[in-house]
């Protein structure tokens, strides 16, 4: 049996609020042993946070732990803050969720890897910044001394975790806790990440926790794991007993809701109907070479000098009535520009849209807002969308009134209550704010407002990829079932090929404003001929411990290449590249290799 390195005991974590006393997390305990990786699973809210936050001093002034909290058989809940600062940071370290918030905006990100290292280990500055710059290098970050001296807001998601994993081991702490590191992520990112732990796991005999709703990351990464729900355990085991024997009804829930790329059709998930009439619906919408470019300038003042952003560079595609298309690619590759292009909520700087034959580049403002009834969409963030001075009410009422002006103020309600009580909402809350529902029903909110004019087309642009997985099932079966009730169109965008392929008739994948294939839903799976399509497919992370472990893995080193380096687009064929990042390149064709398989061109793969 390996050392306990850290132990909760009878720990419980209160809030005082104006409502009474409200309980977070109830009596637990556990040990994380010395080089194990242990997973702490459940939805948001069910206090798995709130945990670790109590345990390491860092709750908010309402809050209250108690309990036995233990480091190395050294009792430290309630310890003094000068006592506590030092094994905060240096014996245990923790990865925060959202690192932006968590990094110091005005410091350089090698200036806040070098505190961390002079704080804890008293190092002088020279030699505290070549341990900052060989950390950066240990957790893959090209041009590392160059990053040193950049701020948070000028690195992507995928490049701040990497430097806040960096600042958490520098110091190489026995425990590390990583509270949702990958959420939000791109699938290839997340397997970047989660890849780095696992180097750093070996490397230096951390002891890790992970903290997620996401059982496919558990699934990747943990020896043990808890369930926790409702600020209680409600099971715990090895992995595998997790996996393949769980015992407890919530366990079971959690793994039949998680999307499974390997397994579509499951009868525990909802499936989008099929489509064996495709060829002979009309089609609704036809884009044509849609070209969206932004100015961005690169020198001068005076005399600035400008280069161009190729968001979406020449991307061609036909929607069928009742056809859903999934969109998939890292963030970056022009999935929400072209999103906006086609409803003409950004110009366009070449191409065609088309719907249902009408040419809207040349719709008057008057024609195009009478169309605006048949194509809505659903935002990925629903509280930012929603106005919170309005009632979720008045929100969904508020497409009836502008496009609708025949209908009567009793009719609107009616109309607002029905769409409700479809999306799974109860009518009697419709005088209530969007900050008074949880994320899932605010996206009900979304999705009833998308819907209420009955639309032929909705896009959903991310929209589930923030919420637990139960939600996600929730608004997934819901948005199948409209579409089937309504006969409407979908564009469903998403970074996540699993819940795509679940949802989708067709799949189209985009790279830097670039179609680089696009076929039916199990083509994609099953035979994906592009080498990006097969990277996005293997870092897929799949709920099974077995598959996870043994299946192959397909990793680019990096971030995204800029898309103002006209040389980018060709990532994948570089026996066509003009080493000039300003000349005018070769623009890859697409291909049809079998009867409505495209694939772009590309070298063959090393």
């Amino acid at each position: 049996m390996a050392d306990v390195v850290f132990n909760l005991k009878n720990f419980d974590v209160r809030f005082d609020t104006p409502e009474g006393e409200v309980y977070a997390v109830r009596r637990v305990g556990f040990d994380v042993r010395e080089g194990e990786c242990l997973g702490v699973v459940g939805e948001s809210g069910s206090g798995k946070s709130q945990m670790f936050m109590g345990a390491l001093g860092l709750l908010a002034r309402n809050g209250l732990a108690t309990g036995s909290v233990r480091y190395r058989g050294q009792e430290i809940l309630g310890l003094p803050e000068r006592k506590l600062n030092q094994i905060r940071g240096a014996k245990i370290s923790m990865i925060f969720q959202d690192p932006l918030t968590s990094l110091t905006p005005h410091m350089h990100i090698g200036g806040q890897i070098i505190e961390t290292l002079r704080t804890h280990q008293k190092m002088g500055q020279r030699e505290a910044e070549r341990r900052a710059l060989d950390m950066l290098e240990l957790v893959r970050i090209p041009e590392a001394a160059r990053r040193m001296r950049q701020y948070p807001h000028e690195l992507s998601g995928g490049m701040r975790q990497r430097v806040m994993i960096a600042m958490a081991t520098v110091c190489g702490p026995d425990l590390l806790i990583a509270d949702e590191p990958t959420t939000a992520l791109d699938v290839t990112v997340q397997a970047q990440i989660l890849e780095i732990m696992r180097d750093l796991r070996k490397r230096l005999n951390t002891s890790v926790v992970i903290i997620s709703h996401d059982m496919g990351v558990i699934a990747s990464m943990c020896d043990r794991v808890l369930v926790m729900r409702e600020g209680e355990f409600v099971e715990a085991g090895s992995a595998d007993d997790i996996f393949y024997r769980p015992k407890h009804d919530y366990t079971r829930m959690l793994l039949e809701a998680m999307p499974r790329l390997d397994e579509p059709d499951s009868a525990q998930r909802p499936m989008v109907p099929p489509l064996a009439d495709r060829e002979s619906r009309p089609t609704i919408l036809s884009v044509q070479d849609a070209k969206v470019y932004f100015p961005v300038r690169t020198s001068g003042l005076i005399f600035p000098k400008y280069k161009q952003l190729r968001a979406i560079d020449g991307v061609s595609f036909e929607l069928k009535l009742g056809e859903t298309l999934g969109v998939v690619g890292e963030s970056g590759c022009g999935k929400s520009t072209l999103a906006r292009a086609i409803l003409r909520l950004l110009p366009a700087t070449a191409g065609t849209v088309l719907w249902c034959g009408t040419n809207l580049d040349k719709t008057t403002v008057t024609e195009l807002r009478r169309l605006r009834k048949d194509l809505q969409i659903v935002f990925q963030d629903p509280l930012a969308s929603l106005d919170p001075r309005m009632t979720v009410g008045e929100s969904i009422a508020e497409p009836l009134r502008t496009l609708r002006s025949d209908l009567s103020a009793v009719e609107i309600t009616n109309q607002v209550r029905a769409a409700m009580e479809k999306v799974g909402l109860d009518p009697l809350s419709i005088n209530r704010y969007p900050h008074e529902f949880s994320g899932g029903q605010n996206q009900r909110v979304g999705v009833a407002r998308a819907v209420v004019l009955q639309p032929k087309l909705v896009i959903c642009d991310e929209a589930v990829s923030a919420l637990d997985v139960s939600i996600q099932a929730q608004i997934i079966n819901l948005i199948i079932g409209l579409q089937t009730q309504l006969e409407m169109s979908l564009i469903f965008i998403s970074h996540d090929l699993s819940v795509v392929r679940q949802v989708s008739h067709r799949v189209m994948v985009l790279y830097l404003g670039r179609i680089v294939e696009l076929a039916d839903r199990h083509t994609i799976y099953l035979d994906p001929r592009h080498p990006y399509t097969k990277a996005l497919i293997s870092a897929v992370l799949i709920p099974d411990p077995k598959i996870e472990r043994s299946k192959p893995k397909i990793q680019f080193a990096g971030d995204l290449p800029s898309p103002l380096d006209s040389r980018a687009a060709l990532t994948f064929l570089k026996s066509k590249i003009i080493d000039d990042p300003d000349a005018e390149q070769y623009v890859p064709k697409l291909i049809e290799i079998t009867p409505d398989h495209f694939v772009a061109e590309h070298d063959p793969m090393p």
